[in-house]
């Protein structure tokens, strides 16, 4: 038996995790996973169905913080930590529906030539969002869950709603 081929899958709090959690499944028969959460997340683990190696990174920007110095210290130290979760990763490929901790980690794929797959938030119906923006730039394959995001996204495909 062959092994499948890994994909790191970034969750974020609350809807992103759900979305890639639904994703996980549809790819499941293909690909084995890794998964990529926040340090301040206490639930996206506990809601994994297919078994990976877990890494923790933390949270680039924190929304309730207000504190400017601390936000760019938390962000430099982020994309630090992201450097060595995709040099030791074993996944040819990431996949993300939006939370901040994928733009550190798409940054260093492109160097590791790791392939990389974004799909703009189910909540992103007319407008993009920050994330979406910059790693749009990003990827390989960007996706979109609503066809009035084609004309933000002139190079996504729409693919429906996840789920």
């Amino acid at each position: 038996m062959t092994e499948k081929p890994i994909v790191m899958v970034v969750l974020g709090s609350g809807g992103h995790t759900a979305q890639m959690i639904r994703l996980t499944q549809v790819l499941s028969p293909f690909y084995d996973f890794e998964y990529v959460i926040n340090d301040d997340d206490n639930s996206s683990a506990k809601k994994i169905r297919f078994p990976g190696k877990i890494y923790v990174i933390p949270r680039p920007r924190r929304v309730y913080d207000k504190s400017v110095l601390r936000s760019i210290c938390l962000t430099f130290y982020s994309i630090a930590m992201s450097f060595s979760v995709i040099r030791n990763s074993k996944a040819g490929a990431l996949v993300s529906s939006g939370p901040g901790l994928a733009v550190p980690l798409f940054i260093w794929a492109v160097l590791f030539k790791k392939k990389r797959i974004f799909v703009e938030s189910w909540s992103r119906v007319t407008t993009k969002s920050v994330t979406g923006g910059i790693c749009y730039h990003l990827s390989n394959l960007f996706f979109v869950q609503w066809p009035d995001l084609l004309e933000a996204y002139p190079k996504a495909i729409y693919v429906g709603r996840l789920g």
